[in-house]
């Protein structure tokens, strides 16, 4: 199978930059031909306003790009993981006017709200949710922070809205959680064209002994992460657990002062992630304290492979992975109270909390390891090829097999 894998992305990496390569690696390992077309979002700096703008909505430059490419080469199916900013919903034309199946992998909810999180001025946000031009997306200046970025974002969403092109230019939307599935139909997208592949961790990173008496925290360093509520949550605790904190970001600061009044909070910073596996398998639990909807939660499932249960808070995504009693714990989000009386109860059951490393351990194996994705992401390529019997290819249609 030859596949075009597409992504737009940022210089500093992340877990979903992570997860695409490792996606892009799994296939090549299992004999099939993969090519990559990305684009920097890093050059957006160099382009003005109004250019930028343009591009947002349609990129000439990255329609004729592919369009080259499609008229040199056959490609079984293209596989977009982000077009956004630079690339645009133009790529999907290019794709279609070539007769090659699109699908789409949604990492975020940027076609459904400006900023992609569904989070604003410290809590969940919906304004946007279901609209066809998100007004109050621009109104409160919602991507970057300011109100004309907001509106070429806005004008983009509106004008594909309209274009149909959401609902007519992709063939396949894959989801990590059926949460995410669900918000997405909610906002209109057509349910019988979204299916649900969460990530996976490869290699394994093999399973860990919960023996270093700590709780752990991994991530960024930011409120829609909840870090407010878990260093809440540590100052009523009073020192009855150490808990290690590896990330950055703007509530460095917080994090700091935390650190500096009381002496069992470590701050780590950036670790290299054979040292957060180290790490994470060694700890008592993982605390992911989330405020926003999440659209997956990488860091839960690794912890699930390291064997270590997870304390996530009630909400989007990261509540419909953790099961309660079984591989972790639930608790109201932005309640820091409510996640000190949970590791309370993690401290005085540990017997109970001992059962819980093997189901963690039993979840990674039954759902995300790296050949249950090969077979989900197969059995969506293979079901879009006979779907699409035929594809174009120097405006010659070509039958499939030939």
């Amino acid at each position: 199978m030859h596949i075009l894998k597409v992504h737009s992305y940022y210089q500093i990496r992340g877990g979903e930059d992570e997860t695409i390569e490792a996606e892009t690696l799994l296939m090549q390992q299992m004999g099939h031909q993969v090519e990559v077309y990305k684009d920097t979002n890093d050059r957006i700096s160099t382009l003005g306003a109004g250019r930028m703008a343009i591009k947002t909505i349609w990129s000439r430059e990255a329609y004729t790009t592919l369009k080259r490419r499609f008229e040199q080469q056959i490609y079984n199916v293209m596989h977009v993981d982000n077009f956004f900013p630079l690339m645009s919903p133009s790529i999907y034309y290019a794709a279609k006017d070539a007769g090659v199946p699109v699908v789409q992998t949604l990492h975020n909810y940027r076609l459904l709200c400006p900023n992609a999180l569904f989070f604003r001025d410290g809590q969940v946000c919906e304004d946007c949710l279901g609209k066809s031009i998100p007004l109050p997306g621009v109104q409160h200046g919602c991507y970057r922070e300011s109100k004309a970025a907001s509106g070429a974002v806005a004008t983009m969403l509106a004008v594909h809205r309209l274009l149909k092109t959401w609902t007519k230019m992709v063939d396949r939307y894959i989801t990590l959680t059926e949460f995410a599935r669900q918000k997405f139909i909610q906002g209109g997208l057509p349910a019988e064209k979204i299916v649900v592949k969460p990530h996976f961790i490869s290699p394994d990173p093999g399973v860990g002994s919960g023996k270093g008496g700590y709780a752990l925290y991994v991530g960024r360093l930011s409120v829609e992460k909840g870090l407010d509520t878990l260093l809440s949550a540590w100052e009523q605790l009073g020192g009855k657990i150490p808990l290690k904190i590896i990330g950055d970001g703007q509530l460095r600061d917080r994090v700091a002062e935390v650190v500096n009044k009381l002496p069992n909070v470590e701050w780590l910073g950036r670790k290299p992630i054979e040292e957060v596996y180290a790490l994470m398998g060694e700890a008592t639990v993982l605390i992911f304290p989330s405020k926003w909807y999440e659209t997956f939660g990488r860091v839960a499932i690794e912890a699930f492979a390291k064997g270590t249960p997870v304390i996530a808070s009630n909400i989007g995504a990261i509540a419909e992975l953790v099961d309660p009693g079984r591989t972790g714990l639930h608790f109201r989000p932005g309640d820091s109270q409510d996640l000190a009386q949970k590791m309370e109860w993690v401290l005085s059951h540990p017997a109970e909390l001992a059962e819980m490393r093997p189901e963690a351990r039993a979840e990674f194996e039954a759902k995300y390891t790296a050949p249950k994705n090969y077979r989900q992401l197969m059995e969506i390529y293979t079901q879009l090829q006979q779907n699409q019997k035929t594809v174009f290819s120097n405006g010659e249609l070509i039958h499939r097999g030939q």
